[in-house]
């Protein structure tokens, strides 16, 4: 013992510090070997849900068709109607629900996740309004349909990202800046879509209406190869991307000391995010608030704060679907697009959401 302080010897210390810090390193390894274990069991859960979900679509949405026949149609076999039923019309309006939502949720959780704000969803910060305006001045000013329509939309959500981006920009991106940019930004849009709607004539102002709601009604096989190959191309590169998430997540400062490229990781990332937001609004239209839900409701299952992109991604396909369902054959004898089913859910969280916040006075 030291005679001047009467504490222990240095090296006498040094056994009790390793042990501590031997101890803190297992408890930290056994809480992320929780969490994974965790995550995986979500996972599991959520594709038994979506393979149930997805087969009673295909099976049971209006006329019931067994599975078998259904099996025997998607080979080739059985009967013309119930080949034209089940391969023309249900199965590639359910493949499209599946990977819209699926790119939905993913898009939500990864934007949320990166500017670290539940309210910075697609369809909240603008994006998808840049593909709406675009859309409906494709459709109103020079009258196109279709592919070229979704075409449109995909090119205004990437115009409507860079000029957010680029007004939010002060030597950096900061998250809540962002957000408040893009609400303006998405106020401003849907003022042109209004002003072009009420200008235009009946008939062109119906079909902007129905795109701008959210709908699979009509989904074919020319929606379906499209948002497959880019969905193909953008899984990988987010996956990619999503390296420097983690270290993003701590703050600019603490990613840049851990050697983070922070301005290149996050623009990648916000790039990859947009291009899913874009393509699945170009395959759907607008398909309201699903991205908004999906993260949260993911984080809350997994019962963490990590990124839980791939749960997002599940909840988000599993949610268009069951609102597909439900605005086919649960709301009456008239059927209603998927997405106002969705702007059901999504817009009570919403308020939620917001009162939330203004009670514990923090902006997100």
């Amino acid at each position: 013992m030291s005679a001047a302080t009467g504490s222990p010897p240095r090296a006498g210390r040094r056994p009790a510090e390793s042990e501590a810090l031997a101890a803190a390193r297992l408890a930290v390894r056994a809480s992320r070997d929780v969490g994974r274990r965790r995550g995986a069991v979500v996972c599991a859960v959520l594709a038994v849900l979506l393979v149930a979900v997805f087969t009673g679509t295909v099976c049971l949405s209006g006329r019931a068709v067994p599975l078998g026949e259904v099996v025997e149609a998607i080979g080739g076999g059985g009967t013309r109607s119930t080949y034209y039923l089940i391969v023309e019309l249900r199965l590639p309006r359910a493949l499209t629900g599946l990977l819209v939502g699926a790119a939905f949720g993913l898009a939500g959780a990864l934007f949320q996740t990166l500017l670290r704000n539940p309210l910075a969803s697609p369809d909240v910060i603008g994006i998808s309004a840049g593909a709406s305006a675009a859309a409906v001045v494709a459709t109103v000013a020079f009258g196109v349909s279709g592919a070229a329509m979704s075409l449109s939309a995909l090119g205004g959500a990437l115009l409507a990202a860079a000029l957010i981006y680029a007004l939010a920009w002060r030597r950096g991106v900061s998250g809540q800046r962002l957000v408040l940019v893009g609400v303006g930004v998405a106020a401003a849009l849907m003022s042109v879509v209004s002003h072009l709607m009420t200008r235009s004539s009946a008939v062109a102002a119906q079909e902007a209406k129905v795109w701008l709601t959210g709908s699979l009604n009509g989904r074919g096989w020319e929606h379906v190869g499209p948002l497959l190959v880019a969905l193909a191309v953008l899984l990988p590169l987010t996956a990619a991307a999503t390296r420097s998430l983690g270290a993003l997540q701590l703050g600019d400062d603490t990613a840049s000391g851990l050697g983070a490229r922070v301005e290149r990781s996050r623009l990648a990332l916000i790039g990859c995010a947009v291009a899913l937001t874009g393509v699945a609004t170009a395959a759907a239209g607008p398909v309201g608030f699903v991205a908004f839900v999906s993260g949260p409701v993911a984080r809350r299952m997994v019962r963490g704060t990590g990124t839980a992109l791939v749960p997002a991604a599940l909840v988000g396909a599993l949610l268009v679907l069951v609102a597909d369902l439900v605005g086919q054959h649960a709301l009456g004898p008239n059927q209603f697009p998927v997405g106002m089913v969705t702007s059901m859910v999504g817009a009570p969280y919403l308020l939620w959401l917001l009162a939330r916040t203004n009670r514990v006075g923090r902006g997100g």
